[in-house]
């Protein structure tokens, strides 16, 4: 299939389930930024459940901005947090360790741009996965494709609309709250370590 899809920050498990088993992806960066949506944010499984990891934007006078546009708001430490929460979430997991050192640079190099920053995430998945990332960016919006054409799984950055439903694998508190679902690809690749590709080849989506 030829994907279209947002670049998200460390994106959720439908996001590379659906990257994994596409032929082309294209990205769409023209689409105007909606807040509450998974363009700056994730999901991963604490002590406590679920967590979310948002990064904090600055925000534009304007009705609308790109976003390709937006800036990351450098007034807080949301990078140690974020890491804090990480270290938590997944230290006992099977995988942390050995991504450990890889990844923490992720979290000490300072971003102007949000979708810098999430294509550094992807890409840094895509490689512990051993994945290859091919993909072209759009170069301008619309709002419907040809679905003859294009699969658009753009819906997927809406965590509200996505209802991706996959099959379980072991999670470090999963004794205690059950499995969580479709969390960032880091819950995954965390407890999988090198098993998580073969995962993402195996699910289902829902195409809408």
């Amino acid at each position: 299939m030829n994907l279209l899809i947002h670049p998200t920050y460390f994106p959720s498990i439908s996001h590379f389930v659906a990257m994994e088993q596409a032929d082309t992806i294209t990205f769409e960066t023209e689409d105007n930024f909606q807040k509450q949506t998974n363009r700056n944010r994730t999901y991963i499984y604490s002590p406590n459940g679920i967590q979310l990891l948002n990064i904090p934007v600055k925000h534009s006078g304007e009705s609308h901005q790109k976003t390709k546009d937006v800036k990351i708001e450098s007034d807080f430490d949301w990078q140690k947090q974020h890491f804090k929460s990480l270290e938590a979430a997944y230290r006992s997991s099977p995988f942390f360790e050995y991504f450990e050192d890889d990844i923490r640079p992720l979290f000490e190099k300072k971003y102007t741009f949000l979708l810098d920053l999430n294509f550094e995430t992807m890409d840094f998945v895509s490689k512990c996965l051993r994945m290859k990332l091919d993909y072209d960016t759009t170069t301008e919006y619309f709002r419907e494709v040809d679905a003859n054409t294009v699969t658009d799984f753009r819906y997927l950055v809406d965590g509200k609309k996505d209802n991706s439903k996959f099959e379980s694998y072991t999670q470090v508190f999963g004794e205690k709250y059950g499995f969580l679902n479709n969390l960032s690809i880091l819950d995954l690749l965390f407890n999988e370590g090198k098993y998580a590709l073969d995962y993402l080849k195996n699910q289902k989506l829902i195409i809408k």
